[in-house]
């Protein structure tokens, strides 16, 4: 756990620091969103440091994604392109082509000529322009002139854009674009998500991990490899205080997994190691907090191993909910195939609970094995239920590990530490 152990903990900003003179855009695919409330917390971060942070979503969320006040209030001061009227979308573009005809036409050229291979990719080029000239226009209105995209998906296509026109119309480097990179689904695709082409075009590439880091590095000019800097996502110290993990024994002990209900997160290993402790008579119960493309067949499978009467499904539900479910656990258990480094494992250590994952990815980088938690490899569901039968056993394990945990997020992930190095690292860019 090299990277855990190694780094300092960055300093925290005010407002009266670099922080107060940053204004920035944040643009996201939809926002705010249920999977993506690390998101939402950095931006309310920066603002509390003093920064102007205005955040542009390209969809507008639905209100499924609304699950708590807060959410309510970032969607109400969130700027959403999609869908637009199509007046709108026609003055934005007179707009940007009477501001300079010259800079409208080769940002629509260049904008082909950066896509992927394929036909459909070139034509996806022309609609994130189309949505690239309305975020210009917005932003220009708003004085807003960096722009910094969450996730290198279509949010960073519109913000590469929307700058590389910006730039261009100017004549000077007034405008400039970053974006955060996670992972690890655009890995599996770095062609049709454009990743080398999107870090050469970046001013700067925030990387959630080492690893996140080490895999573009993998796959740019080395040229490149100055603009990619590491700096974690953090969670909320003062919201996710510590509690005992010990409980009667005459309780099952309680196992959290919280998480979007897809294959990467590796559901299905744990049910089948909750199947396995039955098995084994070693007494546990199950919660599932999240909602997706698999609950169904999770379920399913629940009843085909016979444990649905120990595992609880209980769908999406708000950050407001999520420190009482973490107060009822006794022990996380996260078993991802693939992963950055997830926030709510981040949590889980912050609130004192021992950790069961998997040792891909990112992860590693915060839990150490047999520290604050087991790591196993992913797709062992016998190990799984070893680690977790480990824990189980003892209350005195879970302690320790959790009170080691809560020390590695309070020195390494403190959100708001972490938002004063992205604070830092934006202010850079106006220094060129």
């Amino acid at each position: 756990m090299a990277a855990v152990n190694t780094k300092p903990a960055a300093r925290r900003a005010t407002p009266s620091g670099p922080s107060a003179a940053l204004r920035t855009a944040y643009v996201v695919s939809a926002y705010p969103a249920v999977s993506h409330a690390f998101i939402q917390r950095e931006v309310r971060a920066l603002r509390a440091l003093g920064a102007t942070v205005e955040v542009f979503s390209v969809h507008r969320a639905p209100p499924s994604d609304l699950l708590s006040a807060v959410d309510a209030e970032e969607a109400a001061t969130t700027s959403p392109i999609l869908p637009i009227g199509m007046p709108d979308l026609l003055r934005s573009h007179w707009r940007a082509f009477v501001r300079s005809p010259r800079a409208y036409v080769a940002t629509l050229r260049y904008a082909v000529s950066q896509a992927p291979r394929g036909a459909r990719a070139r034509l996806w080029q022309l609609f994130y322009f189309a949505e690239a000239v309305v975020l210009w226009a917005r932003c220009e209105d708003r004085n807003l002139h960096h722009l910094h995209a969450h996730l290198a998906n279509v949010a960073a296509d519109v913000s590469w854009l929307a700058a590389h026109f910006g730039r261009m119309a100017a004549r000077d480097d007034s405008w400039c674009w970053s974006f955060t990179m996670h992972g690890c689904v655009e890995f599996w695709e770095v062609d049709r998500f454009n990743l080398a082409r999107k870090v050469a075009a970046a001013d700067l590439v925030v990387c959630i991990s080492d690893y996140t880091r080490a895999q573009l590095m993998a796959l740019c000019d080395p040229q490149h490899w100055s603009k990619l800097h590491v700096v974690h996502c953090g969670v909320e110290l003062e919201r996710y205080q510590p509690h005992d993990s010990a409980r009667s024994t005459a309780a099952p002990v309680q196992i959290l997994a919280v998480g979007r209900l897809s294959h990467e997160k590796g559901h299905l290993m744990l049910l089948a190691a909750v199947a396995e402790l039955r098995r084994r008579s070693v007494f546990a119960r199950c919660t599932l907090v999240g909602d997706g493309p698999l609950r169904g067949r999770l379920e399913a499978e629940a009843k085909r191993l016979e444990i649905e009467d120990v595992v609880t499904f209980t769908g999406a539900v708000s950050q407001d909910e999520m420190p009482a479910f973490f107060a009822r656990a006794d022990i996380f258990c996260q078993p991802s195939f693939a992963e950055g480094i997830p926030v709510v494992l981040m949590e889980a250590m912050a609130v004192g609970l021992p950790v069961v994952s998997t040792s891909v990815a990112g992860i590693p980088e915060l839990v150490t094995d047999g520290h604050a938690g087991v790591l196993v490899p992913p797709g062992r569901p016998d190990l799984l239920a070893d680690a977790l039968s480990r824990l189980v056993a003892s209350a005195d394990l879970r302690i320790a590990m959790g009170r080691a945990g809560r020390a590695i997020v309070e020195q390494h992930f403190d959100v708001v530490a972490c938002a004063a190095r992205i604070a830092d690292l934006f202010a850079g860019l106006g220094e060129r």
